[in-house]
């Protein structure tokens, strides 16, 4: 029996949508013929039907029942066609089949299929390491790397697994593990992360974390195991199936033993039969996910909107998803009187027109889109690793980079200057020294710049009752001047992955339905976790988007609040779906009992019925909030 059920399972899964709609559309014009009574064929046309739709309904339940004893809405339908095909009622039968095998089209094509974040996670594992063994070099597998192995990391590579640097000096992308949009600088005795990318300097590290403790690793199973503990919402229909089972046949044999007359048992049970309910919920999310289509969302879980319409947090990622992740020059501020500040940011820009560090590129970006003046020819152009560049202009010295360089070339900074730049920097700002002729000249600040639609954004959540949260990796200062700008008042910075997938766990367990929006692979563990992930489509990682339910496929986040409201009006649609389903229901029941219906004319008012629900959902595809 178990070897027969898994065949009839493997043929039940064969096939897809395609396949689905053209039955759907043979047996839609089967029923039209049956019911007009223009037949070409010797036998009626519903059995097409019957036999497309409803074959596959009775497989499915028999599978249910047999094999776990699971009692679905299919039960009920199973029951209602064999019921009236034995009565001889054929169009009655093959119209429930049909109506059902639509209902279960809608709610299939409403659930996104393949996930393919964890597997593209799994590439961003370290393949190789470079092994120091006795003063000589060894290339070797990554996960061959034992605890206090010397290893040596060049320009470009990914660090292989968790250590700390003990020679060297360099700036590490660390995008991966705290979504910061700017390199960090790094030197001996601090702490590097498997997966995060070495750029400029070369350094020899020491592994402290290997194998299934390396970071990397650790975030894979985060994603794992989150994505593992989401549950998904279980059709209306099927929830209460067993008690419509029950009370439908109990009713079916009590109007039989009372009436007498079988043809009232088998009327309520094809009007007892769930289509209007099974239809409510998966054309309102169709609807729904056309509407939010239209404002550039797409919508990769069937059932994402319902838990949308739910959530009391929303927990932004910093950069790239409240601002722009790509900093931008907002001050240059010339300390001497020989330079004006347009002098000095020519002198500045033209030293870094070389470089290949992000914030490098950022100034050049930035010059060329405030000035048209060409840059100054560069020459004798020294990258320092951890430090900044020297370059020589117009047959000057230039120095541009941090404190640590500056005192290197024994340059002392003026109190006065020291405080304004510490100004900037507590407001999450980089600061930039420049020198000329060892002598300094003023310095330069880089921000990363907040979203224009932001602000009104986070207005507009408070008022349809949801709390926006800031949950980034990013520095505290940086994240606080970020959240006063936007009048956000929970804030949490620092956040490494782990720490972010505790934040949304802790929020669950005290029944708060939580959402998050995220545009990195180290918000994909908190993407999966959370009740609905919503990632960012254009700036966003590959690996974000396949974590998250929801991409934002133009960054617009200013349609966020649109979103919202449009899932909260999803799920009064789909109430007042059900109502009017179920109220519908309790009359023709009323009237299958009286004798004033029979099967056909019970399967017609059912039709009506459906029809009715499906206009009430396709409302919802211009609905936008006034």
């Amino acid at each position: 029996m178990k070897r027969l059920m898994k065949k009839l399972e493997s043929f039940l899964e064969k096939g897809g949508t395609k396949k689905d709609i053209t039955l759907l559309i043979i047996s839609g014009i089967s029923l039209i013929f049956s019911l007009t009574g223009w037949n070409l064929f010797p036998f009626d046309t519903a059995w097409i039907s019957i036999i497309l739709c409803g074959v596959p309904i009775i497989l499915e339940a028999v599978i249910g029942l047999v094999t776990a004893f699971d009692i679905k809405a299919d039960v009920l339908v199973s029951i209602a066609l064999i019921a009236s095909v034995c009565i001889g009622e054929d169009f009655a039968a093959g119209e429930v089949a049909f109506i059902m095998q639509l209902g279960g089209l809608l709610e299939d094509l409403t659930v996104a299929r393949a996930r393919a974040g964890i597997e593209k996670l799994v590439h961003l594992t370290p393949q190789t390491a470079r092994l120091i063994s006795n003063g000589a070099e060894k290339i070797i597998p990554a996960e061959e790397v034992s605890v206090d192995a010397l290893l040596r990391v060049l320009p470009g590579e990914t660090v292989p697994v968790d250590g700390v640097i003990i020679s060297g000096q360099t700036s590490v992308n660390q995008a991966v593990m705290t979504g910061e949009s700017l390199p960090v600088d790094k030197t001996v005795g601090d702490e590097v992360s498997s997966g995060t990318v070495n750029q400029f300097g070369a350094f020899e590290m020491r592994a402290t974390k290997v194998g299934e403790d390396s970071s990397i690793q650790r975030m894979i199973r985060l994603v794992q195991s989150a994505d593992a503990g989401k549950a998904k919402i279980v059709g209306l229909a099927d929830r209460w199936a067993t008690w419509i089972v029950v009370i439908a046949l109990s009713a079916a044999a009590l109007t039989w033993l009372v009436s007498g007359e079988i043809i009232r048992a088998v009327t309520i049970l094809v009007v007892f039969c769930p289509c209007a309910l099974v239809l409510a919920t998966p054309t309102a999310i169709m609807a729904a996910i056309g509407n939010a289509t239209k404002h550039g969302f797409l919508v990769r879980e069937g059932d994402a909107l319902e838990r949308l319409a739910s959530v009391s947090k929303i927990t932004f990622d910093k950069t790239g998803t409240l601002t722009y992740g790509t900093p931008q020059v907002i001050k240059v501020k010339s300390t001497t009187v020989e330079l004006s500040e347009m002098e000095l940011y020519n002198y500045f820009a033209a030293a870094e027109q070389l470089s290949e560090h992000p914030l490098g590129k950022a100034i050049i970006r930035s010059y060329k889109k405030d000035n048209e003046t060409a840059l100054l020819p560069c020459e004798k152009f020294q990258m320092l690793p951890g430090r900044g560049v020297r370059a020589e202009i117009d047959g000057r010295e230039i120095l541009a980079g941090n404190l640590e360089m500056l005192a290197e070339k024994n340059i002392s900074v003026k109190d006065a200057v020291f405080s304004e730049a510490e100004d900037y920097l507590s407001r999450g700002c980089t600061v930039i020294y420049i020198a000329i002729s060892d002598k300094l000249s003023g310095y330069a600040v880089l921000s990363d710049t907040v979203r224009e639609e932001s602000a009104g954004m986070i207005d507009l959540l408070k008022g349809l009752n949801v709390q926006p949260v800031l949950l980034t990796g990013d520095n505290e200062r940086a994240a606080y001047a970020i959240a006063d700008q936007l009048h956000i008042e929970e804030v949490h910075a620092e956040y490494l992955p782990e720490d972010k997938l505790n934040w949304i766990s802790f929020y669950q367990k005290r029944n708060e339905s939580v959402c998050m929006i995220g545009d990195g692979v180290n918000d994909a563990p908190a993407l999966k976790k959370a009740n609905v992930g919503i990632a960012m489509g254009g700036v966003g990682s590959d690996i974000a988007v396949d974590a998250a339910d929801i991409a934002l496929v133009d960054d617009e986040v200013k349609e966020l609040p649109h979103l919202i409201a449009l899932s909260k009006r999803m799920m009064m649609a789909i109430k007042l779906n059900m109502t009017f389903s179920m109220t519908l229901n309790f009359i023709a029941i009323i009237l299958a009992i009286t004798g004033t219906l029979n099967p056909v004319v019970g399967a017609l008012v059912h039709n009506a019925g459906s029809v009715l629900v499906i206009i009430n959902s396709a409302l919802l595809l211009k609905w936008r909030k006034k």
